[in-house]
């Protein structure tokens, strides 16, 4: 019988945020057990930031460079297969509690007025979504009404209040108990695949209930202080509302206290969905996958939420479960892994052929306790800026193609090696940190007998994972080669 599958994303959570992981102040007991059951992955990366971007890396298995979602709000091209369509071809019903952040394709659309065109929080094609916390998660705010906390639909309140209520009306034990609820009608006999996308530990910066006094802010660990010397995107970030960090000493430490309070009340969220599993018998045979969309500076480098080209914003958390492979249970993975590598690990647990579209790589090697003939030497991912210049007035850059290029300027990307971090920015600028004399991203160099090497490596993987569907198939004596998937005809007797 094929094994459940459940993909579990915590909206924002930091790769270096797990006891198990060394952090001085943050305890997560239960994401520490369940890596005692299943492999963790020290060094995994997001692939882009924020949000749509980063989860359109996670659910089709490709670089920004090829899907092209570049912020909330781009379309994901319905061309893309994706885990849910996926998961469909083998034989599951796949559902999804909470929200995917994908925007739909102009081109599906036959109406000026549909009104997914105003918003990018639609559900990814091929989920049957059972419970809807998107933005402005109208059944918790139904919830908190019928048990007398009437937020008048102000779900930015409702979130920012979350200390205010007892953590049993959290929009995490929301989450958590209508999953339960919906597991108890499957038949434990019928494997099932299913989505867990929870918000937290995503701001506004506020625990719930006595997760809010998880930690005093007098005992929390302060962030990396910003350089001196600043490339002017960095300094722009830092004098931006929104992502500029906290100015006092005070407020640093509260926003990093309540941060690590949601990450405990997330990681307790994990324990109860894990003792449900072994409750019911279904411990064995669910394939169990923790990770996120992004991390956070947290105040690191002067600033907060997700941006830019420091780790802080693209390290993250990174769980596989594998009840088929006890050997491996316990064991740290310290190569480089990504979002991307997640649905060909995916695919090959539920014996399907990995995409073609796909540029990560099975991690399917690592969970048996065998090295792959062959894997990267570092992490890549991209932060795209172009939004800002998207409007609909007469001189915006997106009315004026093909002679303003100006889109096509704002982004970067960054080739993060265990010594050396390579950041190319799309105006011709870059810059070279050197992560072994100084992890904490502060210390650069222009040495060109090391920064070239690491500029030929970015050119490398960009030539290695440009699209490939159909370039391993020749059109000769009927067609020979790597054949791609949705030719009817070849798979009928």
């Amino acid at each position: 019988m094929k094994p459940n599958v459940l993909l579990i994303t915590l909206d924002q959570f930091r790769g270096d945020c797990l006891s198990s992981a060394g952090h001085r102040v943050v305890r997560t007991p239960n994401l520490d057990e369940l890596a005692r059951n299943g492999v963790r992955l020290a060094n995994h990366f997001s692939q882009a930031a924020p949000c749509s971007p980063g989860r359109a890396s996670l659910y089709t298995g490709t670089y920004q460079m090829n899907h092209r979602v570049v912020t909330n709000g781009t379309p994901l091209d319905d061309r893309f297969d994706n885990v849910a369509r996926m998961a469909l071809r083998a034989g599951y019903a796949p559902t999804i509690f909470g929200y995917t952040d994908q925007g739909i394709d102009p081109r599906t659309t036959t109406s000026k007025d549909d009104q997914r065109l105003s918003t990018y929080q639609e559900v990814l094609p091929g989920f049957n979504r059972i419970l809807n916390l998107s933005e402005p998660y109208p059944p918790w705010l139904e919830h908190l009404k019928q048990n007398g906390f009437d937020l008048k639909g102000d779900y930015n309140e409702a979130l920012r209040t979350e200390p205010d209520r007892h953590e049993d009306l959290s929009i995490s034990t929301f989450l958590t108990n209508e999953f339960f609820g919906w597991l108890e009608t499957q038949d434990a006999k019928k494997p099932w695949f299913t989505h867990l996308s929870y918000l937290r530990p995503h701001p506004p910066y506020a625990a719930a209930g006595k997760w809010s006094k998880q930690y005093s802010p007098a005992d929390v660990d302060l962030p990396i202080a910003a350089s001196e010397t600043r490339h002017p995107l960095h300094e722009a970030f830092m004098n931006r509302a929104g992502t500029a960090a906290p100015k006092t000493e005070s407020d640093l430490r509260e926003m990093r206290a309540q941060y690590y309070g949601m990450i405990g009340e997330v990681d307790h969220h994990m324990g109860r969905v894990c003792e449900k599993l072994r409750e019911r018998g279904e411990w064995q045979n669910t394939l169990i996958i923790i990770t996120a969309d992004h991390g956070d500076q947290l105040g690191d480098h002067g600033l907060k939420e997700k941006l830019g080209f420091f780790d802080a914003s693209y390290h993250i958390i990174g769980i596989v479960r594998d009840p088929n492979n006890p050997q491996t249970h316990g064991e740290t993975i310290t190569e480089f892994t990504e979002n991307v590598d997640i649905m060909p690990t995916i695919a090959e647990a539920i014996g399907v052929p990995v995409p073609l579209q796909c540029d990560g790589l099975p991690l399917t090697d690592f969970l048996r306790g065998t090295k792959p003939t062959r894997w990267r030497t570092g992490a890549t991912y991209e932060y795209d800026w172009r939004h800002i210049y998207i409007d609909d007035s007469d001189n915006g850059a997106a009315n004026n193609w093909p002679r303003d290029r100006r889109l096509e300027r704002q982004h970067l990307t960054v080739r993060r090696t265990r010594d050396a971090a390579y950041v190319q920015f799309g105006d011709g600028s870059w810059l070279a940190f050197d992560l072994a004399l100084d992890p904490t991203w502060r210390t650069t160099f222009d040495d060109p007998q090391r920064v070239l090497p690491l500029a030929q490596e970015m050119l490398l993987w960009r030539s290695h994972n440009t699209e490939r569907t159909l370039t391993g198939m020749l059109l000769q004596d009927g067609g020979v080669g790597r054949w791609p998937e949705g030719v009817a005809w070849r798979n009928k007797n």
